[in-house]
């Protein structure tokens, strides 16, 4: 029986708003924000989930905590979840008006990528057969979906704050070892 992952952004936060590379720093989530979650929570209250894990900044875990409200789980939070650290450029206005280059010092994607890895098979090998809600960061649940269907991050469309996407991982493919 196939693991089923709900791949879940976290709601709108103040940084987003504002076009701020929030990167790994913890972030705010604004007033939408945590209505966007409450309403994610209605729409996935019937779903029997046997697990949330959550990156562990408090954008996510405000999110989960929110989302978590009609499944009283133990919440698993995880490093491996992190959005993607933008290095010395965490923190700059990303508003389109400024074209940014990715400095050296930032998570590289081969790096994303080896992470994205690690995360789907901590999954599939900790969850065998059970439902996990994961709530993560737009850039790096892309990077995740890119690894899972096996294409390039821009193969992806990036997600809206709340919005789900299901993987089914099967339990015998090794994403380490692509």
């Amino acid at each position: 029986m196939a693991t089923k992952l709900y791949l879940i952004r976290h709601g709108e936060t103040v940084e987003n708003v504002a076009h701020i590379l929030q990167g790994q720093i913890d972030g705010n989530l604004s007033e939408r924000g945590i209505q966007q979650a409450k309403d994610a929570c209605e729409s996935l209250r019937n779903v029997a989930f046997d697990a949330i894990v959550c990156s562990d900044l408090k954008r996510c875990r405000d999110t989960a905590a929110i989302l978590n409200e009609a499944h009283g789980l133990e919440i698993n939070y995880t490093k491996l979840l992190r959005e993607r650290d933008w290095g010395s450029i965490t923190g700059m206005v990303a508003d389109g008006t400024t074209k940014i280059t990715i400095p050296d010092d930032a998570e590289s994607m081969t790096a994303l990528e080896a992470r994205a890895k690690v995360f789907l098979d901590f999954i599939s090998d900790t969850y065998p057969g059970k439902t996990v809600l994961a709530v993560s960061h737009g850039f790096f649940c892309r990077v995740v979906q890119a690894v899972y269907h096996g294409c390039t991050i821009k193969d992806i469309v990036p997600m809206t704050n709340t919005e789900v996407r299901i993987l089914e991982l099967d339990g015998t493919k090794k994403y380490g070892n692509a």
